[in-house]
């Protein structure tokens, strides 16, 4: 009753893969300003993982997002078309040639790719060396899971033993625990089987603001005045994010 009630009205009953879905996803990003000062900050945060380039970045996924506001030359795409992106494309073929990238940089992307496996592999091919891989996505803590498993419509699954998702559409394919899985449960599998991979960075984040702001599917509970306020809140509580974070950061770089 009370997820039914904090359904945006705009999203109520719509197909999640449809791209009509993404579109209106688009609108409510631009008008829940509480939402688009999250996502600022995120954008922010991916763009300080980079370092100076001189080759394109590609953004994987971005749907209905505005990275390349900030970041102009930004290489948009997603696995659906979408009027006002760059490209449409698999994550596990990318149509660029090797090393001909600075970064690949996503924000809740990859616990929805079926296939990590095969994306790494590609990344490793189309990334140059020093380059690197900057997301955002779902982790685990006591306070997300508790969120994850009764306010969410993803599946969230620190359990699943396997890597590999089944296969549905592209948004309602989805383990939320599976960044966790990969560098946190087994970052040591991880890295034997990605050797030309380092995890610079884990930071975790956001405790609090995503919930409030209703993220893409629910209302919000925050006017867009108050986001100043609740960001200082989560900073003050950086040094308890292993309890309470619902997010991380995730920098990878490109070795040798």
């Amino acid at each position: 009753m009370i997820r039914s009630w904090l359904t945006h009205p705009l999203t109520r009953g719509l197909d999640l893969d449809d791209p009509q879905t993404t579109i209106l996803r688009k609108r409510i990003l631009e008008e829940k300003a509480f939402l688009n000062k999250l996502y600022r900050q995120w954008y922010g945060l991916l763009l300080n993982s980079l370092g100076e380039g001189t080759y394109p970045i590609l953004e994987i996924g971005s749907g209905a997002g505005f990275l390349h506001e900030r970041l102009p030359d930004l290489i948009t795409s997603d696995t659906i078309y979408l009027p006002w992106l760059a490209l449409v494309l698999d994550a596990v073929h990318l149509p660029v040639h090797d090393q001909s990238l600075d970064a690949i940089v996503m924000t809740n992307v990859l616990h929805h790719m079926r296939d990590v496996e095969s994306f790494f592999v590609e990344a490793t091919r189309s990334i140059r060396v020093g380059g690197w891989i900057a997301m955002i996505e779902p982790w685990k803590t006591p306070w997300s899971m508790l969120i994850y498993s009764h306010l969410h419509h993803e599946p969230f699954d620190p359990q699943r033993q396997a890597w590999r998702l089944d296969s549905a559409g592209p948004l309602t394919t989805a383990n939320g625990a599976l960044p966790w899985i990969l560098f946190e449960r087994d970052r040591e599998k991880f890295l034997a089987s990605f050797p030309k991979w380092d995890i610079e960075t884990i930071q975790l984040i956001t405790p609090f603001c995503y919930l409030l702001s209703g993220g893409m599917s629910l209302r919000s509970l925050m006017p867009g005045w108050s986001y100043t306020f609740c960001s200082w809140i989560e900073g003050v509580l950086q040094p308890w994010m292993h309890t309470w974070a619902m997010f991380a950061r995730i920098v990878l770089k490109r070795l040798p």
